[in-house]
């Protein structure tokens, strides 16, 4: 039920229950008496109907709530003195006021107006005796002292509740930030793995394809047409390479193989590197348990990237590589015999640093420090234990 619909109904309930006390229960000593008290409680009922009502829910404007409250005020003491029973009326106009009204003070004033008009009108009905007054004064004191109580406790409730809207809304609007900001980061996120994908596998790829077509060139110059041939089937290989590891980035996975035998994995990259820089690699494999297809991307890029390195920067002759798998990690090592490195010059390529992040998402720990005239790179990642059905 709405509170304009309730309202109604307990301005009817009152209305009905004054009526049949005025005119058949209780009914005033003369006919005047009762014609002015049933003509206060259709005044009662006219400037609720006409001031009030439409008030309740919406805003309010104040000259509507101090015309209602003069008039009901008129109205409590002209039939208070025609029929002091009508003080109960009181009961209905006051908790009204606290309705209508915009602020406190102005509801705790219309309330002293209505007792004022009850007190006046008590006094009337015994001829402005002292007694009428003293039980005027007693009836109106009364009434508006658990009207100020009341009406004053109901409003801080009212005024919590609406701090808990407020705050409840604030709420949301901060969820909905939240989540905005969670899509946003994701999608950063996502955007800085497929970067990274695209770095070690695409790119290195294509830089391998320049070095080899580069070679070839410089081999069909030279009249080495069995060279140049060799090379250029190394370029076919490598453009496969390619093609598979694109379709592997446009299906979300991966571009490493999709069986789970990593020393076979980390052979053919290590084969693909020796046929296209001429670089001796000498490769040490210790997988002595499986490892979960996530781990198998983190050190396979990390040899890639570390590689990779190694044909642009080190001028190598000679590199290490060695994998071994244990039932606690897989690590990664490559040492060469290049130029090494400044390690306090800031880096301004991609590949140390994505490396670092990939490992470091995995739980892992990375390295990369000068050593003699060349660099030892270390990658150690926690295993996952992987669950083999039987």
């Amino acid at each position: 039920m709405t509170p304009v619909r309730a309202w109604d109904t307990a301005v009817a309930v009152a209305t009905a229950v004054l009526l049949v006390v005025i005119v058949l229960v209780f009914p005033p000593a003369t006919t005047s008496r009762t014609v002015t008290a049933v003509t206060a409680v259709a005044v009662l009922v006219a400037a609720y109907l006409l001031l009030a009502r439409g008030r309740i829910d919406r805003e309010r404007p104040g000259w509507r709530g101090a015309l209602f409250v003069g008039v009901a005020a008129a109205a409590l003491g002209a039939g208070t003195a025609a029929e002091p029973f009508l003080a109960i009326a009181q009961t209905l106009a006051y908790p009204l006021v606290w309705v209508i009204m915009r602020t406190e003070r102005q509801a705790i004033a219309g309330s002293v107006l209505l007792a004022a008009g009850v007190l006046v009108g008590t006094a009337a009905s015994a001829r402005f005796s002292l007694d009428g007054w003293l039980s005027g004064a007693l009836t109106a004191g009364a009434s508006l002292t658990v009207s100020i109580v009341f009406g004053l406790w109901i409003s801080s409730i009212a005024r919590s509740a609406e701090e808990r809207g407020r705050l409840m809304t604030q709420l949301a609007d901060t969820r909905d930030e939240l989540e905005a900001l969670s899509r946003q980061q994701g999608a950063a996120a996502e955007r800085e793995r497929l970067a990274r994908e695209i770095h070690d596998t695409l790119a290195q790829t294509l830089a391998g394809l320049v070095i080899l077509a580069e070679r070839a060139g410089r081999q069909s110059g030279a009249g080495n047409a069995v060279g140049a041939t060799e090379t250029m089937k190394t370029v076919e290989d490598a453009a496969r390479a390619a093609l598979g590891e694109a379709r592997a980035l446009v299906a979300h996975t991966a571009a490493v193989p999709g069986d789970q035998a990593l020393e076979a994995a980390v052979h053919r990259l290590v084969e693909r590197f020796r046929g296209e820089t001429g670089l001796r690699i000498d490769l040490t494999v210790a997988a002595g348990a499986s490892l979960d297809r996530e781990t198998q991307v983190v050190v396979l890029r990390c040899l890639q990237e570390a590689l990779a390195n190694v044909r642009k920067h080190a001028h190598a002759s000679l590199v290490t590589v060695s994998v071994e798998v244990t039932d606690v990690s897989a690590r990664l090592r490559v040492v060469d015999d290049g130029r090494g490195f400044d390690a306090s010059a800031p880096r301004r390529g991609f590949g140390l640093d994505g490396m670092a992040d990939r490992v470091s998402l995995a739980g892992g720990v990375f390295e990369v420090v000068p050593s003699g005239s060349g660099t030892v790179l270390t990658a150690e990642v926690p295993r996952r234990i992987t669950e083999v059905s039987s």
